[in-house]
Formats: structure tokens, C-alpha cells, sequence
């Protein structure tokens, strides 16, 4: 292989657009960025201020000059000008600041995206400088990255919940035999935490702040041993002034449970119209769980118990997607897996 092919392969990354974070990959490094998925942008110039982790700290202090946005809801492209805007950004930054003349781009999307949301992710991939952009469904890219033995002609359930959406599917042959994407994911859980103190407690807090409920006390199964409790500081609405209060982790594990409920019956589903053959493999091998929502703590017993099937988290479930993308980058074997190929220049 001659030295410009070689740079070429080398310039080619995978990326996982999601609706929380954006992952990068790149041919023979691996993972080289990992980013919340937030621009903020000067309303007097159109220019942005900060991208990723320094825009996702502006969420909600930001002066009225700047907003800080999340382009990505649900899954897809909500603002197109700012997630170009990103992911240029994130692009830049995976190469060090070097400039870059048209990669190829294989970017994971949710399998329930319409063409025109999916024609939006390639848009901004073009005018990121993409070169070639190769779309694969999510649920595929985190079997890939689960390490699940998709290209044989046996049945393998993932469950990937991410941001926006959750992706259910069983993958068998390098394609989805069955699969169901509902826009019920990590953002619901956080929206609910937010509803419910808002509701039970008449205190306002923020995206951030119920983030950090969400990691710190958040469970879908009540497990062995004393709750913890939190301490959580906000405005309380009736009187317009701070306060603080407390907060037990079985009234957030109560405040999730029609999100998660959503969640379950999408798996129970998905199951349902499964092919009894694959079914039989699913039993002997198991649930997979990936995604940011995998690690929310007891789901993997809820869905097993639930489902009856032992249900397991992937080893890294927050790059899986990302994973599954790279090495779809460098093993030609998997040439069947995508759903959207185009050549932009």
C-alpha cells in the first residue's frame, strides 16, 4: 500500500452524532474526541462562542447576547446551521487543528430517521468537509461495537438507549431483522426528574442539576442496601427566592417510571416479532444494553426480569456506537451494514 493511500485510510473517521454527545473516531488511533453535543452561539454575530464542554456549562447562564443550544433532539438534526457549526468544530479538533480536505465519514443515525432527517445528517457532513459519507443505523454500529457476532446467521439483541432516542433491534447477517426506535431516552429521564421536583417540591432547577440527580441518585430497580439521599438548590417558585432541599433516590426512581415503562414495552415488542429461531438464540445469549442509558443503575435487572431473558450491560455502552463505526472503517467484512452511501465531491 503506497504512502498516499495509507494517509488517505488514516484520514477516514467515524462518528457518533448524538443528541447528548458526539464521539469521534479515526483510523488507527481510535477514539479521539468525546464531547457534549452544545453550541453557543452570539446572537449579534451569528458567530460561535463556545463548543462542547464550554457551551454545555453556558447552558442556562448564558446573557442575553449568546444562547447555547443543543442542534440535535431526538436523535436528528434540529438546527442544521449549528450542528455544521459542531461538528466542523469537533472535525478540527480530532486533527489537531490541521487542515483536512474531504474524509470519509460513516456516521451513526437512529433507525427510525426519515429521509429528510437523514439527508440533513449528510448535508452537514458535506459542509463539514466530508468527502464521502456512509450512514449506519445506530442499533447495528452498537452491536458492532458490543462486539456481538453480527455477521453470522444467528440472532443478537441490542438495546441502545441514548439522548434522544432508544434503538431496539435484534441483528442477524450484518442487518436488522426486527427493530423499533422510539424518541423515549436519557432526555425524558432528566425532563422528568425536572417535571417532578418542579411539581412535588416548587422548586425550579436546570438541565445540568438534573443531570447530576440523574447520575447521582438515578436507579430503574430498587436495589440492596440504604438509598442515598441529595441535597439539591434551586428557585423555588412560589417565593422567587433559592432554598435547598432533599431529595431520596426512591422518589427519582418513582418520578422515571413512565420513561423507563416506555423503554421495556419497546423491548417487549421488538421480542414479540422476533422469529422463533432467533428468539431461541436471544434466550441463549442474552440482552444487550448500550448507550448513556445502559448505565442507569438496576435496568439491566428490570428488563431481565421483566422480559425474562438475563439481560447484560456492554463493557463501554457510551462508546458503542462510536466503536461499531470505526470498525466498520477498517474491516471490509463489514460491507453490508450501511444504509445510506453517497459520495458528496
Amino acid at each position: 500500500m503506497g504512502f498516499f493511500r495509507r494517509f488517505s485510510l488514516s484520514r477516514n473517521i467515524g462518528i457518533d452524532l448524538g443528541t447528548a454527545n458526539t464521539l469521534v473516531y479515526m483510523s488507527g488511533k481510535g477514539i479521539v474526541l468525546e464531547e457534549p453535543s452544545v453550541v453557543a452561539i452570539d446572537k449579534n454575530t451569528e458567530e460561535p462562542r463556545a463548543v462542547g464542554r464550554e457551551a454545555k456549562l453556558m447552558l442556562g447562564r448564558t446573557p442575553e447576547s449568546v444562547d447555547a443550544v443543543r442542534p440535535l433532539k431526538d436523535g436528528v438534526i434540529a438546527d442544521l446551521d449549528a450542528t455544521e457549526i459542531m461538528l466542523a468544530e469537533f472535525i478540527r479538533r480530532a486533527y489537531d487543528g490541521n487542515p483536512l480536505i474531504h474524509p470519509r465519514m460513516v456516521i451513526g443515525v437512529p433507525s427510525g430517521v426519515t429521509k429528510l432527517e437523514r439527508r440533513a445528517v449528510m448535508e452537514a457532513a458535506s459542509q463539514a468537509g466530508a468527502r464521502e459519507v456512509d450512514l449506519i443505523e445506530e442499533p447495528v454500529a452498537a452491536a458492532i461495537g458490543a462486539g456481538l457476532p453480527v455477521t453470522e446467521a444467528t440472532g443478537n439483541m441490542i438495546v441502545d438507549i441514548g439522548g434522544g432516542t432508544t434503538e431496539v433491534a435484534v441483528i442477524s447477517s450484518q442487518g436488522k431483522v426486527v427493530s423499533e426506535s422510539i424518541r423515549i431516552a436519557g432526555d425524558e429521564l432528566t425532563e422528568s426528574i425536572i417535571n417532578y421536583i418542579r411539581r412535588a417540591h416548587k422548586l425550579s432547577i436546570g438541565e445540568n442539576t438534573a443531570e447530576e440527580i440523574k447520575l447521582r441518585l438515578g436507579s430503574a430497580y430498587e436495589l440492596k442496601g440504604k438509598e442515598a439521599r441529595l441535597e439539591v438548590s434551586g428557585l423555588h417558585i412560589l417565593s422567587s427566592l433559592p432554598r435547598t432541599i432533599s431529595i431520596s433516590e426512591a422518589e427519582i426512581r418513582e418520578c422515571m417510571v413512565d420513561p423507563i415503562s416506555a423503554i421495556i414495552d419497546a423491548v417487549k415488542r421488538t421480542l414479540e416479532q422476533t422469529p422463533p429461531d432467533l428468539a431461541a438464540d436471544i434466550i441463549d445469549r442474552g440482552i444487550i444494553l448500550a448507550g448513556g442509558g445502559a448505565l442507569l443503575k438496576g435496568l439491566d435487572t428490570l428488563v431481565g426480569r421483566e422480559t425474562g431473558i438475563v439481560t447484560h450491560v456492554a463493557a463501554d455502552p457510551l462508546k458503542c456506537v462510536v466503536l461499531g463505526t470505526g470498525r466498520v472503517l477498517e474491516d471490509p467484512n463489514y460491507d453490508r451494514v450501511f444504509s445510506d452511501r453517497s459520495v458528496l465531491v
